[in-house]
């Protein structure tokens, strides 16, 4: 069966805050190493109101202490926003309290509007069109350290944390694969260019010391309930986060509600838009989708999201997700 891994936004829920999301997201990355997810990743979003990992190594290091196994990394950090300096800072300091653990998964994307991204990166140089050369010095300052390098992440240096390229369109295949790297591709929000960037990724990959041959992973929104009636009720949360986001009006996850003429449905699960991807139901139905997916792109790990209105049904969703991998590990 192909590995899951979970991804989490930290959800900020409509009446709660950032403390209670993070302690929540402790939980989670807990719950995801007892179920024998590979991966427990965080992703890097500022200035919105309903996500709380925006300090994304530092909330990384808070979930990791209520782990021991499972591997921690940034689903991703959006490198245009930072110095790879502090990156590499940051990440060799989780690799020194987690060794072993630790991955870097790195956007080109600013996470956030440009207002904001001006307010992080103070500086004349860096943006969206460095991101190659970004990527390239920020691996450098993981490697091991070279003969008379003047400036060396401590730590980083010589840790070696696996980078990965995340992307949601064919500019981050087309990198990944040139740099013999990792490659994680939005399919949680971004389905529209999936089948081109996979085929690119995997005709165009070059081996490199960091792999010899391409590792595909695949974002999945997967909302799991005991029955499918009671998933899709689930799902109405992230639905009606989607649309305030496309009208411009992020905010806090708000609580799922009745859908009864199939309104969020038809805004937000028709083809191409950004959740028609989405696995949602009971057991049988999250088993059957799992299988579909996998059938049809052949990733090589999927990293599962689902932001749930409620920490214990999204906990249950990850324990029902976990049970329909182990019945299709027999057949895999």
């Amino acid at each position: 069966m192909v590995p899951l891994s979970v991804l989490d936004l930290s959800p900020i829920v409509q009446g709660g805050g950032p403390g209670q999301s993070l302690r929540a997201s402790r939980e989670l990355a807990h719950a995801a190493e007892r179920l024998g997810y590979r991966r427990y990743w965080l992703a890097e979003h500022h200035n919105m109101t309903g996500i709380a990992s925006a300090a994304t190594a530092v909330a990384l290091a808070y979930a990791g202490e209520g782990t021991s196994t499972i591997r921690l990394g940034a689903g991703g950090v959006m490198l245009p926003n930072h110095a790879p300096l502090v990156i590499a800072e940051q990440f060799g300091t989780l690799e020194a309290i987690f060794p072993g653990r630790v991955d870097l998964g790195v956007g080109r994307a600013p996470g956030t509007d440009q207002l904001t991204a001006r307010a992080l990166r103070r500086t004349l140089v860096g943006g969206v069109d460095r991101f190659p050369e970004d990527v390239l010095e920020l691996m450098a300052f993981l490697a091991d350290p070279q003969p008379n390098q003047a400036i060396r992440a401590v730590p980083g240096a010589g840790s070696n944390v696996p980078v990965w390229i995340l992307g949601s369109s064919l500019f981050g295949a087309q990198l990944a694969a040139a740099l013999g790297l990792p490659f994680a591709f939005a399919s949680h929000f971004a389905p529209q260019m999936l089948d081109e960037a996979v085929e690119i990724y995997r005709r165009e990959f070059t081996p490199s010391s960091e792999g010899a041959k391409p590792h595909l992973m695949l974002g999945l929104n997967v909302v799991a309930g005991e029955t499918d009636a009671e998933a899709r009720f689930l799902f109405t949360s992230i639905q009606q986060a989607f649309l305030n986001l496309h009208r411009g009006q992020p905010g806090p996850l708000p609580p799922p509600r009745e859908d009864p003429d199939g309104l969020l449905a038809g805004a937000t699960l028709q083809p191409g838009s950004p959740l028609s991807k989405a696995v949602v139901g009971g057991p049988d139905t999250v088993r059957q989708g799992l299988r579909a997916f996998i059938e049809r792109h052949r990733p090589d790990e999927i990293i599962v999201t689902a932001q749930i209105f409620d920490q214990a049904r999204r906990i249950r969703s990850l324990e029902l997700v976990a049970q329909a991998r182990d019945a299709l590990a027999p057949a895999a």
